[in-house]
């Protein structure tokens, strides 16, 4: 029953995604909406344990791959001003939010400030989902912005949610030693588990499908809990390493993005539905006054006050700060977090799950429904282009598929002008590398010796794959030391590629075979190539 009832679930946020595209009402909204039906159906669902650790996981996953879908070289120009929205706008938040709920509403103190600290940060996947969506850009690499800064600020919120979590419980801590450990052993921790990550990536080949998305995850995994276990702040550590391991080229990274874009969104949509159903509609109604209260205090006056006194020493526009401001969606971090509360036992005055339940409900419905008619009324859409439009993008998620190839000191192309190339196929040159330098392949660009030309063309997908044959040279192979002229195959064959260690030898005449090199060898079905391998 429980299968059905997760089988039913899942087809049903499908179909609100599809819905959400269309409609242009946020898709976390609907699985929340889902999850407060599933309430009304009579479903009884209020394990807090077992909703941390999914919670948990969850957030490891969202911050994770934030990290890892950043574009660096988009995201470098904007790093300072999103890290102090990350850090201090969270921390300013908080304490307005938390200020604001002890002299208006009359919280307790420390649980005001808990309840800010919960809600503090903004929510990477609401925010990207929006932007993706509604397929839009924003003016002077805001889009860049939004996304760093809501994919990093986790760390901040999770780190002054403890630190009042504990000051609550009457745990004897030193608040500076708290927040330095979290801080400094996250950064550490992070970096130090991402350096080791690279240089296992370039010794091994992580070619068979599948092995590079469980070595990830598993990485993702151990950073987390092995900087968690020694005080550290886990959440800053895994998305730091996803940051640094994201941003560098690796066999099998395509099949790491496809399949963490899925299960990371199907992460969000868990949350929100967990939200959702353990929920109870009582409660919701009783508390969604004062949620919507805070949420537009939140949204009015705590949020813009944050962004625009932090930004004060940064050159960004008034309609920029605008829409920065209004792109404050809380979201997955704020559910854990609350889950977390709830799960340690400590004795609250306030509903304080059913507060950040509304505010969490209210700011995907208000925030994000208008954001994109903001951005439009302050002029900060920018028409010429997409959040998706970018060279990144389309290499690891788009049909187009990218290959080079470099210009040998005898060859024939030294001294050609682009445009007189006869290029008779349906690809591109994408660009040319030149050194250290990317040249826009403009038609008077002329090829020299050395240059490494990119190609771009639309993806082939063999859905039998019978034609292309992929094996390993091993010892005592009789192909080892012979050139590939001297082969003598049979028409119908071709050797296509050589890998040997990292990289990929031309696959001319001339070539020697070594002993381990990997050979695709281009068939067909008449023939039983089984012989001589």
């Amino acid at each position: 029953m429980d299968l059905l009832f997760i089988s039913l679930v899942l087809i049903l946020a499908l179909f609100a995604m599809n819905l959400s595209s269309k409609s242009g009402i946020p898709s976390l909204l609907l699985f929340l909406s889902l999850g407060i039906m599933s309430n009304f159906l009579g479903i009884d669902f209020n394990d807090y344990g077992l909703a941390e650790k999914f919670s948990t996981l969850a957030l490891i996953v969202i911050m994770f791959y934030g990290g890892f879908g950043t574009n660096w070289p988009m995201g470098k120009p904007v790093v300072k001003e999103a890290a102090v929205l990350a850090s201090l706008g969270v921390a300013a938040t908080a304490v307005i939010t938390g200020a604001f709920a002890y002299f208006i509403l009359r919280f307790p103190l420390l649980e005001s400030m808990l309840l800010g600290s919960v809600v503090g940060s903004t929510d990477y996947a609401s925010v990207s989902n929006i932007l993706t969506s509604k397929n839009l850009n924003l003016k002077y690499n805001t889009a860049s912005l939004l996304e760093l800064e809501s994919g990093s600020n986790d760390p901040a919120a999770y780190t002054m949610t403890m630190l009042f979590l504990s000051l609550i419980a009457g745990t004897d801590i030193s608040i500076p030693g708290l927040i330095l450990m979290q801080i400094i052993l996250g950064l550490l921790f992070g970096v130090v588990i991402a350096f080791l990550v690279k240089k296992i990536l370039v010794r091994i080949n992580f070619q068979k499908d599948g092995v590079a998305i469980v070595f990830m995850a598993a990485m993702a995994l151990l950073t987390y809990s092995l900087t968690n276990v020694v005080g550290g702040n886990g959440y800053l550590a895994v998305y730091l390493f996803g940051i640094i391991v994201g941003n560098q080229a690796f066999i099998g990274k395509k099949d790491i993005v496809f399949f963490f874009d899925g299960f990371s969104e199907l992460m969000s949509i868990g949350l929100f539905f967990l939200l959702g159903l353990l929920a109870t509609p009582a409660n919701i109604i009783s508390s969604l006054p004062i949620a919507a209260i805070i949420m537009l205090f939140m949204t009015v006056i705590a949020r813009p006050l944050s962004v625009w006194g932090l930004t004060l020493p940064f050159s960004l526009t008034k309609n920029q700060l605008t829409v920065i401001s209004w792109a404050g969606l809380r979201g997955a971090a704020a559910i854990a977090f609350a889950i977390m509360v709830i799960n340690s036992g400590v004795s609250l005055s306030i509903d304080l799950y059913h507060i950040v339940f509304g505010i969490c409900f209210l700011s995907s419905l208000v925030q994000g429904s208008f954001l994109a008619m903001v951005s439009e009324k302050a002029d900060m859409i920018d028409p010429k282009d997409t959040v998706l439009s970018t060279f990144g993008y389309y290499a690891m998620k788009g049909s187009i598929s990218f290959f080079k190839t470099t210009i040998e000191e005898d060859s024939s192309l030294i001294g050609k002008k682009v445009k007189d190339l006869d290029m008779t196929f349906d690809f591109i040159i994408a660009k040319i590398k030149r050194g250290t330098t990317s040249i826009v392949p403009r038609g008077e660009v002329e090829l020299e010796a050395g240059d490494v030309l990119v190609f771009g063309g639309e993806e082939y997908f063999d859905p039998y794959s019978q034609q292309l044959i992929e094996f390993s040279v091993t010892k005592g192979h009789p192909w080892i030391n012979k050139k590939i002229m001297d082969l003598n195959l049979p028409e119908n064959q071709l050797i296509l590629t050589i890998q040997r260690g990292g990289h990929v030898v031309s696959a001319e005449g001339k070539t020697v075979i070594l002993e381990n090199d990997r050979i695709t060898i281009s068939t067909d079905d008449r023939l039983d190539f089984k012989a001589g391998i």
